[in-house]
């Protein structure tokens, strides 16, 4: 069967961005105009394609990323619909991980926002090319050159308007198209269907010349013949300069910058246009790197139907008609329905029932899949997210995805005996879905736990429980996965012996322990020379160190980021065993964390919150109040916004404190900054709770 589109016209692009910026409503716009849904659906309405979950359309948010396909001048454009709120962080990344070019969407009023940042930090790991689309130029205080000036300042990228607006708020009618030199107005009525290209309004025309010049210098650096024509004043073409801007977003020298208003219908056409000039395809990305299995020896694999299979499966999620999809990136060759794939993950074989191109939560049967496609396979039992599927005959790992640690978590118990079994199958497989949550049964209290990025996180997967599993549950209030730490470099020894009549059990190790850089675990090593113990008792004294770090001996929580190094140690020939080991190992880390000046750490947030003026003073108080430290204050034309560190701890409820302070008009954003030692005062008074659970078992 032969390929449906070439490589060459195929883009995979995604739209990500801050919550509220317009991400959706942009989507919904695209698919309208390239004809593939025939009528648009509204955010505020609950209608819309993208966001098709009953929780995202309640509460006019995306939660979960959602992949369509659509053309626009013959290309084949794969869109990715991304959440913005940073509880669902985890899905923009594991999109970015797989596509080809992204689509950065910004408020013409709220700017470079925080989630933004992230989403472009995330962008710049993974190389992903990208237009930066200024959203919402109709509403009041719309300025598209603050904005413009936000993005450099904030995101130290080379950003190229190519497009300005013309008018904002309520008299923005149109854009000036910087390559063409033209204006572009809509006809009212038409929804963005007509628009007429004239000649630039006199009195924008000095602005426009002047930020048409400092296109040219941007783009004449990535052509030389380019360079000598814009040098020597000759006229440029306009697809001279497109070729050129192509070639720097596609090396992310440049960032093409568009604006409009999706929600208005105007500029989505020339958005369209600028993915099809300057975002990459497949053939313009190259080939994909990746390792042999059980080896650092680098393989790689070029965009071509010829090469051998390779796809990097990023989605899991589970569908109520077909049951377990898998979304798969195909960086090389074909895939049929009905073959088999090797996992080089897990070293298993897979069968691929079913190939379904995804339209939202609507599936189009697919026989065959070929380099560049995203698609959703049904049947793959044992693929998890970050998994590498290959051909058996040229196996492959591909970069695995990472995600953040979750941060807050919550106690959860079926209501009846019945509900138990029910709440386990469900909870399984919404972690599989959702790498971020994570769910264990604590070994004192016996109670399941559910581990997230936040409240809402939390919120929507317990009410997925509730409506898509019909789980009768009782759920605990939130609580805070407060972490410990060591101050000092110690030596300590673990030294078990048992004699019980027959065989016993013998194990002594001494070891060197210290605080380890951040974000690393447990670093362990050994510096053992010559006999004093042997290779096969080693790795079960990590082990047992690995085990003993999950309850640090301040208050019982996991210990981070150690350097273990075993130094010495004795053996017994008969009685020492490798479970003597681990428990030596794990003796001898419990008495070095005592030795080592433990300390109780909590995780602090990032909050950015958007309030009026006259508010400003009883926000900052309240923040104070809570253990906040205030790190700026940055005047908006319309309000304030307060930046500031947060412990996690303090912003349980904080949305009902600020819509009380505020009388509903501000608004926030949480993400997770760092861990900090807690303070002396409040580490008692964890100290005690955790002391008065015990003491009440």
């Amino acid at each position: 069967m032969a390929r449906e589109h070439d490589l060459r016209v195929t883009r995979n692009i995604g739209i990500a961005a801050h919550i509220d910026a317009g991400k959706t409503t942009t989507t919904e716009r695209i698919l309208f105009y390239t004809g593939r849904v025939h009528r648009m659906g509204e955010v505020h309405e609950g209608n819309t394609t993208m966001d098709w979950m009953e929780q995202e359309r309640e509460r006019g948010i995306t939660i979960t990323s959602a992949a369509t396909a659509c053309e626009w001048r013959d290309h084949r454009i794969n869109i990715i619909d991304t959440p913005g709120h940073v509880d669902f962080t985890a899905e923009v990344e594991r999109s970015l991980r797989v596509l080809d070019g992204a689509i950065g969407v910004f408020c013409a009023v709220g700017g470079v926002e925080p989630q933004s940042e992230t989403v472009w930090r995330q962008a710049n790991r993974y190389n992903v090319p990208r237009i930066a689309f200024v959203n919402k130029m109709d509403r009041n205080g719309a300025d598209f050159y603050r904005v413009l000036d936000m993005l450099t300042e904030r995101l130290r990228s080379n950003f190229v308007p190519i497009h300005l607006p013309i008018g904002t708020g309520e008299t923005f009618t149109g854009i000036i198209d910087l390559i063409t030199m033209k204006a572009v107005t809509y006809e009212d009525g038409s929804q963005g269907s007509k628009y007429f290209e004239n000649d630039i309004p006199a009195d924008l025309l000095e602005n426009a010349l002047r930020y048409r010049e400092k296109m040219l210098e941007a783009v004449a650096d990535f052509d030389d013949h380019l360079l000598e024509k814009f040098l020597e004043g000759k006229e440029i073409s306009p697809d001279e300069i497109r070729i050129a801007l192509r070639q720097a977003a596609v090396a992310m020298k440049a960032v093409p910058v568009t604006c409009g208003s999706a929600f208005r219908h105007k500029g989505v056409q020339q958005l369209l246009d600028a993915v099809v000039d300057f975002l990459p395809s497949p053939l313009d990305i190259g080939e994909v790197e990746g390792t042999l299995p059980n080896s650092e020896e680098k393989a790689v694999r070029r965009a071509e139907d010829t090469e051998p299979f390779a796809g990097l499966a990023f989605k899991v999620m589970t569908d109520p008609f077909v049951g377990r999809l898998t979304f798969v990136r195909v960086y090389s060759g074909q895939l049929q329905a009905g073959s088999y794939v090797y996992n080089a993950t897990s070293g298993r074989r897979e069968r691929i029932s079913r190939l379904l191109e995804m339209h939202a939560n609507n599936r189009t049967e697919r026989k065959e899949v070929w380099a560049g496609d995203i698609v959703a396979v049904v049947g793959l039992k044992s693929t998890t997210t970050g998994d590498t599927l290959c051909d058996e005959k040229s196996p492959i790992i591909l970069e695995r995805i990472e995600f953040a640690k979750p941060v807050v978590h919550v106690a959860i118990e079926p209501k009846t005996r019945a509900d138990q079994e029910q709440l386990h199958i469900a909870l399984a497989k919404l972690s599989e879905e959702d790498p971020t949550f994570l769910v264990r049964v604590d070994a004192e209290t016996g109670q399941t736990v559910m581990s997230g990025m936040g409240e809402l996180h939390l919120e929507i997967l317990i009410d997925r429980l509730f409506r898509e599993f019909k789980v009768e549950a009782s759920v605990g209030r939130p609580q805070v996965a407060y972490k410990e730490g060591l101050r000092n470099k110690v030596e300590a020894t673990g030294r078990f012996v048992r004699q019980s009549g027959g065989r016993g059990q013998y194990g002594h190790v001494e070891i060197e322990m210290e605080p380890g850089e951040p974000g690393t675990g447990l670093v362990f090593e050994s510096k053992i020379v010559g006999g004093t113990i042997p290779k096969e008792y080693v790795n079960p004294v990590r082990d047992g160190i690995k085990e003993a770090m999950l309850n640090g001996p301040v208050a019982g929580y996991p210990i981070e980021d150690v350097k273990v190094s075993l130094v010495d140690g004795s053996y017994h020939d008969v009685d020492s065993s490798e479970m003597a080991f681990k428990v030596a190992g794990s003796m001898a880390f419990k008495d070095g964390a005592q030795k080592a000046k433990p300390f109780l750490m909590e995780p602090i947030m990032e909050l950015e919150v958007v309030v009026p003026e006259q508010y400003l003073g009883d926000v900052i108080g309240d923040l104070n109040s809570h253990r906040g430290e205030v790190s700026g204050i940055n005047p908006r034309s319309d309000a304030q916004v307060i930046s500031a560190l947060v412990p996690l701890s303090e912003t349980f409820g904080y949305a009902t404190r600020l819509r009380s302070l505020t009388q509903g008009r501000a608004v926030f954003t949480l993400q997770f900054s760092k861990y900090r030692e807690v303070p002396k005062q409040i580490t008692d008074e964890i100290v005690a709770k955790v002391q008065g659970k015990e003491n009440k078992r």
